[in-house]
């Protein structure tokens, strides 16, 4: 969300400072979450050549040739500050900036027209199908910005206007219902390098969490578990899940959750699945480059 603007004001100079800002923080995130960080070595397969034609978008004139790729991820939290510690001081990202505040017409219509509509079409109260009411400002927005390696994470808070900025109080509870095969569910994905011990780094996550009192903080493992007590007493290699046959040869994945509760991925890339994703990634580059030709 790039484009948020406090009530009953234009298009002021800071406002366009403020979206360069963000729109160039995400510009290392130019050919995706998991592809990006994948550098470029191997040809592409004819197959993966003709996907990346026949779906890349890379023609004159399409939509996808006026793309600049994936500029950020964002996630709703029930606490800005739990949140924010999470993924900077445990994940390591780099903040880039804050601000907040935001309430009034514009912001609302931006955000929440469709819930509106759909409240009024109900006979709702809007509140009750989680719609703020940023339009008279008894409920704010904050946001603030986090830059990873490849992609930028955006963290959002809505909450009531006696509220200070980054408290804990939120405007909504959050969902109990966080399985990802809900329909509408998102989750942020992860690469680990290569020289990393994945079943290492889940359990040292979980740990560094837990030590923070981020109990959401649960990484799944590959046995089945009773309980959570049960979970992590797993095995060490039961922690990630390493795929050796077909064309997902060579990833390795864990799904977890983070602080909020929301859904994370982390993932390693390597042999087939590898070369894959290094020869999508340098036809995407051939063809974009052909087009300024």
């Amino acid at each position: 969300m790039t484009d948020v603007c406090k009530p009953n004001e234009a298009e002021l100079p800071q406002d366009l400072e403020r979206r360069d800002l963000i729109q160039g923080a995400g510009a290392a995130a130019l050919v995706g979450i998991a592809g990006a960080a994948l550098a470029a070595s191997s040809p592409a397969s004819s197959q993966t050549a003709q996907s990346t034609r026949s779906a890349g978008g890379t023609e004159k004139g399409s939509l996808g040739a006026r793309l600049r790729g994936v500029q950020h991820f964002g996630v709703t939290v029930h606490n800005m500050e739990r949140a924010f510690a999470f993924y900077t001081e445990v994940l390591g990202g780099t903040e880039i900036m804050r601000d907040g505040d935001f309430y009034g017409d514009r912001i609302q219509n931006t955000l929440l027209l469709k819930e509106e509509i759909e409240a009024r079409e109900r006979a709702l109260n809007p509140r009750t199908i989680g719609v703020p009411d940023l339009r008279s400002g008894a409920q704010r927005l904050d946001v603030r910005f986090i830059q990873f390696e490849n992609v930028v994470i955006e963290l959002l808070q809505y909450r009531d206007r006696e509220q200070p900025q980054g408290s804990g109080a939120s405007f909504a509870p959050p969902r109990d219902e966080t399985s990802p095969a809900f329909p509408r569910s998102m989750h942020v994905c992860f690469y680990i390098r290569d020289d990393v011990d994945f079943n290492q780094f889940v359990r040292d996550l979980e740990a560094e969490a837990a030590r923070r009192g981020m109990t959401n903080v649960k990484a799944n493992r590959i046995v089945s578990a009773a309980s959570n007590r049960d979970r992590l007493q797993s095995p060490l290699e039961s922690n990630t899940n390493p795929i050796t046959e077909g064309p997902s040869d060579g990833w390795t994945l864990m799904y977890c959750k983070g602080s909020e509760g929301e859904q994370l991925e982390f993932v390693q890339v390597r042999g087939r699945a590898k070369q894959l994703f290094d020869g999508a990634i340098e036809t995407r580059r051939r063809a974009v480059a052909a087009l300024g030709n």
